[in-house]
């Protein structure tokens, strides 16, 4: 059999990245026709967030099964629906679950959404997700606004078809916006929450980490593990949107405490802090209240 010459795969690429960016136009196309309002601010909820849905009024609801390119997370904590409504009086779009690369999905996939955000004029997003404390100083129940990234997931969203064209070379220098960071912290500050700023690391996951893998990330300068937002953060700098993550520290990772390290724990401590997260991000949003921005006809 012939290998594929080098021009085959660039027309490859190609055809990939019109699919996908086709697929991007059907999902704004219609979002538009279907939501009353696009706001200027959105949403992902990760692990252990749902309970933020309480906290929105207003609601429009699709489910990802409605919207081109929105991959179903399978995964327990993530139910998969897009919702319209306001926190705190000021509009916002919702992501209610995220798919992982875990899940089998291609990097993509996962951002996919993140794309047609973008597409829709979003200009803040905030990520958030349940993550395992590395730092001594970190206990279950606490929150960390992400400083910066380490990606070691082995592979990076822009590659190839994201990539195309020279766009995958996007300065990483400042992912986490500096001006919302500290909008995080002040809000969990006000609402009573344990908050520290970090270095988040991603790993590709489901298998939880080794305890030597832990102590070498350690060594690294992460303070947190977890198996997302990073591909998340990286496309939507690349789509121009400013970003902020914060994550729950679900648990400690493996080797910083005694005892097996489960899923369904991580849920729970999420939920037990579902309140006190609903709480932080309405502050916050309430802090960069921001306009609506009307739908195109």
């Amino acid at each position: 059999m012939m290998k594929a010459s080098r021009e085959d795969k660039r027309t490859a690429v190609r055809a990939a990245g019109g699919a996908a960016a086709g697929c991007v136009g059907r999902a704004v196309a219609l979002l538009r026709r279907r939501l009353s309002a696009i706001p200027r601010v959105a949403i992902q909820l990760g692990s252990g967030f749902a309970s933020v849905l309480d906290s929105l009024q207003g609601l429009e609801v699709l489910d990802y099964d409605e919207i081109p390119g929105f991959p179903r997370p399978a995964v327990p904590g993530h139910t998969g629906r897009l919702v319209h409504g306001t926190m705190a009086g000021v509009p916002v779009l919702v992501l209610a679950g995220r798919a992982h690369y875990y899940e089998g999905h291609s990097l993509e996939a996962v951002t996919n959404p993140v794309r047609v955000l973008a597409g829709l004029g979003i200009e803040i997003l905030v990520l958030t997700n349940a993550a395992g404390g590395i730092a001594p100083r970190y206990r279950p129940g606490d929150f960390m606004v992400l400083r910066d990234h380490i990606n070691l997931m082995g592979a990076n969203p822009l590659r190839g078809v994201g990539g195309a064209a020279g766009e995958g070379f996007v300065d990483l220098s400042n992912v986490y916006d500096e001006a919302l960071r500290r909008r995080l912290v002040e809000s969990a500050r006000a609402v009573g929450a344990r908050v520290h700023t970090g270095v988040y690391l991603a790993v590709s996951g489901p298998s939880y980490e080794t305890p030597a893998e832990i102590r070498a990330f350690a060594r690294l300068g992460a303070d947190a593990v977890g198996m997302s937002t990073v591909p998340e953060a990286v496309v939507a700098r690349q789509r121009g949107l400013r970003v902020a993550a914060i994550a729950c520290i679900a648990n400690l990772a493996a080797g910083r405490r005694r005892g097996r390290i489960d899923h369904a724990d991580v849920l729970e401590e999420g939920r037990r802090q579902g309140r006190l997260a609903a709480a932080l991000l309405a502050g916050w949003v309430r802090r960069i209240g921001v306009r609506q921005q009307q739908p195109q006809e």
